[in-house]
């Protein structure tokens, strides 16, 4: 068949492709953040491989390999509010499958999980979740609406062998309509906040005068029962605005204002 060759080496060269052929179609390696689902004749025998080298039987059984890494899934999901608002979202969902469930996963979704379990999921608890609150408690109460559909989430996917790590809300978008009513809302509050701090600055300073009003009036009967108990406190007062000229004209029976005391000899 070949001239020039010998038969015993055409054995030997057949015979060592077989083996190379069988020999890789025997082996193989499960990478790392991966698992191996063992099929023989296509069906799922239910061992999952972990990482490292495996050996199988060639021709008979094959090695599906499944990724347990932390995955993100984001879509845009449309509900509805509690108040009938359209409320347009971009959520994001980090997750894994569990590793010890990968050949379930693999006999019963496949690995189109994302498009089969994730995105489904993600949508049906966006909408559960949102239809819970106001629109207006959608943006105050982000956090609780956050874990609220999280747990949604874990319900819906965890009995189907996917743990989620993570849900994050990327954003809410609403309709132009309500964001102009936010902002009326908001500026009639603040407008509302002026007017009471005005308010309280206005009563503040009117205290502040009744207060000032009544320590004059105060001052002032002291000031007069000081006088009605010594009346020469007068005479000192006038004394000391005095200028020191005495008036150049009497009338009457009228006397200085000022008794002055004679001093003796």
């Amino acid at each position: 068949m070949f001239p020039g060759v010998r038969p015993g080496l055409i054995v030997i060269i057949v015979a060592a492709l077989v083996i190379l052929v069988v020999g890789s179609a025997s082996v193989g390696t499960v990478g790392a953040g991966e698992r191996g689902v063992h099929l023989r004749f296509g069906a799922v025998t239910g061992t999952v491989l972990d990482e490292g080298l495996y050996f199988i039987a060639p021709f008979i059984s094959r090695v599906a390999i499944m990724d347990v890494r932390i995955q993100k899934e984001e879509v845009r999901a449309t509900a509805s509010s509690s108040d009938l608002q359209t409320v347009a979202s971009i959520v994001a969902l980090n997750f894994h499958l569990e590793p010890d469930r990968a050949a379930t996963v693999y006999q019963d979704v496949g690995t189109e999980y994302n498009s089969r379990l994730i995105a489904p999921a993600l949508q049906e608890s966006v909408k559960a979740g949102t239809a819970g609150y106001t629109a207006e408690e959608l943006i105050t109460k982000r956090p609780l609406v956050r874990e609220e559909i999280k747990q949604l989430l874990a319900d819906k996917l965890e009995p189907q062998g996917i743990l989620v790590d993570d849900f994050n809300i990327v954003d809410f978008q609403f309709s132009s309509t309500f964001n102009a009513a936010i902002e009326a809302k908001v500026m009639a509050e603040q407008e509302a906040l002026t007017a009471q701090n005005m308010l309280e600055r206005i009563k503040f300073e009117a205290e502040q005068a009744v207060a000032e009003a009544k320590g004059k009036a105060q001052a002032i009967t002291i000031e007069a029962a000081a006088l009605k108990e010594n009346p020469q406190v007068l005479q000192l007062r006038a004394l000391e605005t005095w200028d020191g000229v005495l008036p150049r004209v009497v009338t009457g029976d009228s006397i200085p204002f000022i008794q002055i005391q004679a001093m003796g000899p």
